[in-house]
């Protein structure tokens, strides 16, 4: 019988694929390429029965041996169930910053075996390491930690972790899919926070593009009374509680507390475009972030809408450092659809909710007539009864394109950087005027690029509280 299959190859290979599909169909477990080319080695002998005739019984003896050894190393291969995987991470991570995750494997097995291990990260995350090999020792058990960052936010599953196990000589290997669900929320860069505070706190905001601003006039809120010192100004002392405790007594003051802010973030397809790896929507919202957790440090009031071609999510105003976590919760898992956005219905939904006056916060990108015109009227509607900051980000592609002809001599470039250029030179002009009559009608402008634009955002503030314009 051997020898009949070995004068037919064909027939062989068949029979013998077979049990091995059967293998990687119910127990994901597959031969090694070595493993093929050994059982090549009696095929290529049968063939020499047409030259020797010995060559046949050393080819059944080879096809034994091989028969043998594959199968004695088959069952040294360690199954899925002699593992167990628990994956350490924190629930939270923030947007474009490296997360810690660390694997461990252990092997509930009396053998040694060869592992590979690959985690199960989303598309979206970046590993600083691929994959792990490994000698699992019996009873024992590895950890393998790793970086990963993430290019967008929201919620994102890990279900379970892939590992290869070789068999003790090499000639299969399994491919097993062991679960291990996690799950991890992105959240918009929250450590900038924390580098803001340690640059306030050692006076080096200028390294963040924060400027001092100088206070027009005096702090008009009455906040405590104390002890005078030499220090003081005169015009400060409070004579009456001088008199009855007979000690020289004067007054603090301090900016407007409880002032609102409301952000209006355009979601929808303007603010799709990437810089640094980050779409402007991600920059938008960690600017919201960064100077929502300033205001609400001075007191003040902070709400969020969210809207695209409807309203999202809208986060009432409220003030305590506390809040920064709900507007968190209301934009982490946000992300920017192809839809043109409304601004009619965000401006009438702001009207409904927000009657009292607050330094409105519109986040955008335009570059055609109709949102621009939209912009300009619903903006302009709101002087008198709110005062209205519209910010326009500013698209690399756009201007590099532009700065590329510049540099270069104007016989020397192509017709399509000259048209490109052209165009985007025609598109910037009007964004220019656009701004101008924004300016013209009440509304505080700002035209920033997406990683420059919280700190233009945290100037502008502190010059509205400066100049007292809320």
């Amino acid at each position: 019988m051997i020898s009949f299959l070995l004068e037919r190859p064909i027939i062989f290979l068949m029979l013998l694929a077979i049990p091995m599909g059967a293998l990687a169909f119910f127990r994901r477990v597959f031969p090694t390429r070595r493993t093929l080319l050994l059982f090549a080695v009696p095929a290529a002998l049968s063939l020499g029965q047409l030259f020797f005739p010995l060559a046949g019984v050393v080819a059944i003896v080879a096809l034994v041996a091989v028969v043998l050894v594959v199968l004695v190393d088959g069952f040294t291969l360690v199954s899925a169930k002699q593992f167990s995987v628990v994956r350490n991470a924190l629930s939270v991570a923030s947007l474009g910053k490296p997360h810690r995750i660390s694997v461990e494997v252990t092997n509930l097995s009396g053998r040694t075996c060869q592992i590979n291990l690959r985690d199960d990260l989303p598309e979206t995350f970046s590993p600083s390491i691929g994959n792990f090999p490994a000698t699992l020792q019996p009873k024992s058990k590895t950890r393998f930690k790793y970086e990963a960052t993430s290019s967008s936010r929201g919620k994102l599953m890990m279900e379970q972790v892939y590992l290869v196990v070789t068999s003790q000589y090499g000639w299969w290997q399994g491919f097993y899919q062991v679960p291990c669900r996690t799950t991890i929320n992105v959240y918009p860069d929250m450590k900038q926070i924390a580098e803001y505070d340690l640059l306030a706190r050692t006076n080096r905001l200028s390294q963040m593009g924060v400027r001092r601003v100088r206070r027009i006039g005096q702090d008009n809120e009455f906040e405590r009374l104390r002890d005078y010192t030499k220090d003081d100004n005169y015009k400060h002392i409070d004579w009456r509680t001088t008199a009855r405790r007979r000690k020289l007594t004067v007054k603090d003051f301090q900016s407007n507390q409880s002032q609102r802010i409301i952000f209006m973030v355009d979601c929808a397809r303007m603010m799709t475009g990437t810089s640094d790896g980050l779409s402007m929507l991600d920059h938008a919202f960690n600017a919201m972030l960064m100077l929502s957790y300033i205001a609400l440090k001075q007191g003040d009031s902070v709400g969020l809408l969210n809207f695209s071609n409807e309203i999202h999510n809208f986060t009432p105003p409220k003030n305590g450092i506390q809040h920064i976590n709900r507007l968190l919760h209301s934009c982490f898992d946000e992300d920017a659809r192809y839809v043109e956005a409304r601004y009619d219905k965000a401006f009438l939904y702001l009207k409904q909710k927000c009657p009292k006056r607050s330094l409105v916060v519109l986040i955008t990108n335009v570059i055609d007539e109709v949102n621009a015109n939209q912009i300009l009227q619903y903006t302009s509607n709101l002087t008198g009864q709110h005062l209205p900051l519209c910010l326009l980000v500013k698209d690399h592609d756009m201007m590099d394109v532009v700065d590329q002809f510049d540099e270069q001599e104007p016989l020397a470039a192509g017709d399509d950087l000259m048209f490109n250029a052209a165009a985007a030179a025609t598109i910037a002009n009007w964004r220019h005027e656009v701004l101008a009559d924004l300016k013209h009608r009440g509304v505080l402008t700002i035209e920033s690029f997406p990683e420059q634009m919280t700190a233009q955002l945290i100037n502008q503030y502190l010059e509205i509280k400066a100049r007292h314009l809320l």
